[in-house]
């Protein structure tokens, strides 16, 4: 018997250059739809058996008018777009995708730390206003370059991600240190975060957004950096308070930033990150996973979702 299956929003992983051939191997009969608004959703969902969604709001009220619904499949980590209890109460299976993004996030936030390192941006907007043309000699000197063999990386948020840079950091002659879990028990061989801030060249930031991480690094950990500290944070935008940030960077208190989101994406109401002149900034528009061999992973391991739940052994199940 086919099922009806529905992709709410394809467009936000695949912009044409994926292969999704193999969600057609299943007995399952799929709509598919570039984005879906709010008001397209449950007129979407309520039809189908099975639903692979990336940011598309599954709530309460869209799960109870579903009345044939069985799984949905997030093509994401974060699950904070559905309702899982309203989905556990209704016995719907919910999976998420893991695992798919470290190759692609750490290379992303190796090229902000090079980036700032080398002050890419304002060598290549010297050159854009004709500086080095008009120069005397061969080469500016503007802006001092620093190497990061010897320098210090401090990394918040040791999972597979933190666990990707640090592997990483060597190879490059950097020393690595570990904050303790945000809100959780003393580890071994982690410090508490004040002194990591203390101690960093360069902190990266890969933990969660939770309770205990919001707005973890604001105006008194940016007192706590050194004063040419760069500051990475590909993670989430709330972990980091964005007012401050910009005062720390306006202020020289820390020397530099790489932000790859941001509290409000996407921000259509403005953010305190893009308001431009702030020095030695970098924001980039939540791309750091977003590598077509990530993203084609993401594709690959929806499909496996789905393979297992129609043999009857449902993984990565979190709901």
């Amino acid at each position: 018997m086919t099922m009806k299956g529905v992709f709410l929003d394809t467009d936000t992983v695949d912009p044409g250059d994926l292969d999704l051939t193999a969600l057609n191997d299943f007995p399952i009969s799929w709509e598919t739809y570039g984005t879906t608004s709010p008001e397209q959703t449950l007129s979407r969902v309520r039809p189908a058996s099975v639903v692979i969604s990336n940011k598309v709001l599954l709530d309460r009220q869209i799960l109870s008018a579903s009345p044939n619904l069985k799984l949905v499949v997030i093509a994401a980590t974060g699950t904070n777009n559905i309702d899982l209890h309203a989905a556990g109460e209704r016995s719907i299976v919910v999976c998420n995708v893991r695992a798919y993004g470290t190759p692609s996030v750490v290379q992303h936030a190796f090229a902000l730390i090079l980036a700032l390192t080398t002050r890419l941006p304002q060598y290549q907007r010297a050159i854009s206003e004709g500086r080095w043309q008009q120069h005397p000699h061969f080469c500016l000197l503007d802006y001092p370059i620093r190497e990061l063999a010897g320098r210090t990386l401090g990394i918040v948020g040791y999972g597979s991600l933190g666990q990707g840079v640090a592997n990483v950091a060597p190879s490059f002659g950097l020393h690595v240190i570990l904050a303790q879990r945000p809100g959780g028990e003393p580890q071994s061989g982690r410090m508490p975060l004040d002194e990591l801030l203390a101690q960093a060249d360069i902190v990266s930031l890969h933990c969660p957004l939770t309770d205990h991480t919001k707005d973890l690094i604001s105006a008194r950990e940016f007192r706590l950096m050194k004063n040419d500290a760069i500051l990475i944070n590909t993670a989430r935008g709330g972990i980091v308070d964005e007012v401050a940030l910009v005062t720390a960077l306006r202020d020289g208190v820390i020397g530099g930033a790489g932000v790859d989101v941001l509290s409000e994406e996407p921000p259509v109401n403005g953010n305190p990150l893009l308001e431009g002149g702030i020095p030695n900034l970098i924001v980039t528009p939540h791309i750091a996973w977003a590598s077509r061999e990530s993203r084609q992973r993401v594709v690959d391991i929806v499909v496996d979702n789905i393979r297992a739940y129609l043999n009857g052994r449902p993984h990565n199940v979190v709901a």
